[in-house]
């Protein structure tokens, strides 16, 4: 009588389970990605005088500028503010995909895939 999982014929029992596992995360893991490709994050500066949307792909779909904040005798305000208000929506962004992996890993780090 042959022994069940063993290496001749295939994957040992354990092995292949978790290969089963390990392509079941990875498909939820394409998922999650592009779950978060469809959502957007909006920070804002200057308390609320700057304000810009980043969408999951990393792209900047909004910006919205109060007319207080736009003075032409102050041009670097309006950068900082601007940058300010672009790092945090990544930030954000970042945030919320980590989130999403973390849910689907289990809090692994390190994984190949």
């Amino acid at each position: 009588m042959a022994k069940r999982g063993g290496f001749p014929g295939g994957m040992p029992g354990n092995m292949s389970n978790l290969m089963k596992q390990a392509q079941r995360m990875q498909r939820q893991m394409e998922e999650a990605k592009k779950e978060l490709e469809e959502k957007e994050v909006t920070a804002t500066s200057g308390g609320g005088a700057v304000e810009i949307t980043v969408s999951g792909k990393h792209e900047v779909t909004k910006v919205k500028l109060s007319e207080e904040v736009v003075d032409p005798d102050d041009i670097e305000m309006l950068e900082d503010l601007i940058m300010a208000a672009t790092n945090e929506a990544f930030r954000q962004l970042e945030e919320l995909s980590q989130d999403s992996m973390s849910k689907i890993t289990g809090g692994m780090s390190g994984l190949p895939f």
